[in-house]
């Protein structure tokens, strides 16, 4: 029987998630028909794909930073901009760094730092069970550690005063702009783990407020915001007393605000 006529074949596949609406339809097409265990299985993956169910967690992972990283339902699911981040995080780490992740979601960012430097001493936090769960499946055989609860309330207090370099991507989306999101992220991801509040900067905010005590002196603050969020970051950390400095990268279509302690 022709390839073509086969429909669990990879021209198929590819036919079905294209007139589906997939603008990756090949690559997506390859990726299923790589993991399935049974042509059962397949054919779910594939009605799951069509359904919009978002690839990353039809097949139980993503790739960031050329690593393979676990996700699963409920848990934000990583982008590639954030890589533009984790470059930024490297540039101010030194090898025995301690590290922290606020907002980590699924550990992605730790699990970057740590497969560069894998002797920083790595600390991640999230205030929801899954997101938690998850990381810990992603860092822990790392080195790293991750824990449950709200922002720097969840770590530990001897760390306090003593962070390097803290990394926060924690949610920037403006509430009125949630509607016009993805259908993908708005139906499978937590609206917690994208909205930002009135102007998008409400997690940011209660960091900044905070970071000055758990940072030491000349640890920095690094967070992922929109351009046009950049400079209100900024005052923010002027504010509480961070020196800002703003970097942006077109090719990930990514802006870092830096808050260095003095």
């Amino acid at each position: 029987m022709p390839e073509s006529s086969n429909p669990l074949s990879y021209s198929a596949i590819t036919a079905v998630l294209r007139e589906s609406g997939s603008v990756f339809a090949e690559e997506e097409a390859r990726l299923l028909c790589s993991v399935f265990d049974s042509p059962e299985v397949l054919s779910l993956m594939v009605e799951k794909r069509t359904n919009g169910i978002p690839l990353q967690l039809i097949l139980g992972r993503t790739e960031f930073k050329g690593l393979r990283v676990a996700v699963e339902p409920g848990v934000f699911i990583p982008r590639t901009r954030s890589e533009f981040l984790v470059d930024q995080a490297l540039s101010v780490c030194e090898a025995k760094s301690t590290v922290v992740d606020l907002c980590c979601g699924s550990g992605a960012l730790g699990m970057a730092l740590l497969s560069t430097l894998p002797h920083i001493h790595l600390y991640a936090s999230d205030n929801d069970p899954v997101a938690v769960r998850c990381a810990r499946k992603n860092i822990a055989s790392l080195g790293g550690q991750v824990f449950h609860g709200d922002l720097f309330h969840a770590l530990p207090p001897e760390i306090k005063g003593n962070i390097d370099v803290l990394v926060a991507n924690a949610p920037y989306v403006p509430t009125g702009a949630v509607a016009f999101m993805p259908r993908e992220a708005q139906e499978h991801e937590p609206r917690e783990t994208l909205d930002g509040g009135v102007d998008g900067l409400d997690v940011h905010r209660r960091i900044a407020g905070e970071a000055n005590l758990w940072l030491r002196a000349g640890g920095s603050l690094l967070v992922e915001t929109s351009k046009d969020q950049a400079i209100h970051m900024a005052a923010i950390f002027e504010l509480h007393k961070l020196d800002p400095t703003i970097v942006s990268s077109d090719d990930y279509d990514a802006t870092v605000v830096i808050g260095r302690k003095p």
